[in-house]
């Protein structure tokens, strides 16, 4: 069994317990935690992902933010500024990351099922945006939207509550529920 079939089965046991009602916000995100060579055989198994959580009468949503930078700049009217000076792009970064906290809290409005799951992939494309853009960031600023659970496809390592994207050198400390394959660590 691979490591995502494996991941998939570990994910299918995690979402048929109960669930237990009243967490804090941050405690009703799930972090799907996989080695980042592993991106690709994940997305071709987001069905299975998807098959886990209905077959347990829950229900099921996607946010793909994997071309959510791209599509901002494309719209950007001073996008060919950018391109040609880069280092410009610093100071407008802050305004995509509001783009995309919006984006994801509308999408989030449109899942109200207290029982229900809305996954978030594309995590690893917001690595390298710097300080205004972070995975833990967003997740602070759309957490109290959730109405269910909230599922991060999140490419990288986690120790205890500590999450690496990427294996980047720094991590962030979090209190959402891990799932691995056979619930190891990192």
């Amino acid at each position: 069994m691979s490591y995502v079939d494996q991941l998939v089965e570990a994910y299918r046991k995690f979402v048929a317990l109960p669930w237990q009602e009243n967490l804090a916000p941050p405690q009703r995100v799930w972090m799907t935690v996989y080695p980042p060579e592993h991106e690709r055989r994940l997305r071709l198994h987001l069905p299975a992902f998807k098959a886990a959580t209905t077959e347990h009468n829950r229900a099921w949503a996607l946010i793909d933010i994997t071309i959510s930078f791209e599509q901002w700049m494309a719209d950007h009217e001073y996008r060919d500024a950018y391109f040609e000076d880069p280092e410009l792009l610093e100071t407008a970064l802050p305004a995509f990351f509001d783009h995309l906290v919006e984006h994801v809290r509308a999408r989030l409005a449109e899942q109200p099922d207290p029982k229900g799951v809305v996954a978030v992939l594309g995590a690893g494309t917001l690595f390298g945006l710097g300080d205004a853009v972070k995975v833990s960031a967003l997740l602070n600023a759309v957490n109290d939207a959730v109405a269910g659970r909230l599922l991060i496809f999140f490419p990288g390592e986690h120790e205890g509550n500590s999450y690496r994207l990427l294996d980047a050198r720094d991590g962030w400390n979090y209190l959402a529920t891990p799932i691995t394959p056979n619930g190891r660590n990192g």
